[in-house]
């Protein structure tokens, strides 16, 4: 018995990190492009960590707006350098910066620059764009909640207006 643990601890951690390099890459290109934050051109990756409308026991979650919820986490590695799109999200959502330094700005003129371990909640219906500054890329876990089925990114044309920048302190 010993020596057939000893041979499944070998092989099961390279099995399972030969999936966890193979899972996310076959998502991240079609996911990209259909998000709305308009960056799969510039190397914007977007992987679905958990989608689900049920608690991790199988129970529902609760309605929300008389419809039945759903949960979204999605880890959004942004390049140096590289601006998202104007956009904005139909739905709640909070992330929390991984790494990087990361700029959010809004058509009204707030800027939010989080650090890691920094958090943002995220005004709903708000056009905003984030920018990563760099020098490495910014990688923000985003958990959005809302109906079921609901576009949680909708892209917004045209530029962004010129206002006066109204810093905001980040979260502790």
């Amino acid at each position: 018995m010993l020596r057939l643990r000893s041979r499944w601890s070998r092989l099961l951690p390279r099995c399972g990190l030969l999936l966890l390099l193979t899972i996310p890459l076959q998502s991240r290109a079609s996911l990209a492009e259909v998000d709305g934050h308009g960056g799969a051109a510039s190397g914007v990756i977007v992987e679905t960590l958990a989608r689900s409308q049920k608690a991790w026991d199988g129970s529902p979650l609760p309605l929300l707006r008389g419809a039945n919820a759903e949960v979204r986490v999605l880890r959004i590695t942004i390049p140096a350098g590289v601006r998202l799109q104007r956009h904005l999200h139909p739905v709640f959502n909070a992330g929390v910066l991984l790494q990087g330094h990361l700029r959010v700005y809004t058509d009204s003129g707030h800027t939010l620059d989080l650090l890691p371990g920094q958090a943002i909640v995220e005004s709903v219906n708000q056009v905003h764009y984030g920018e990563s500054l760099g020098p490495d890329p910014a990688v923000i876990v985003v958990v959005y909640v809302g109906p079921a089925g609901v576009t949680i990114t909708t892209p917004v044309a045209g530029a962004a207006p010129r206002t006066q920048s109204r810093p905001v302190p980040a979260s502790p």
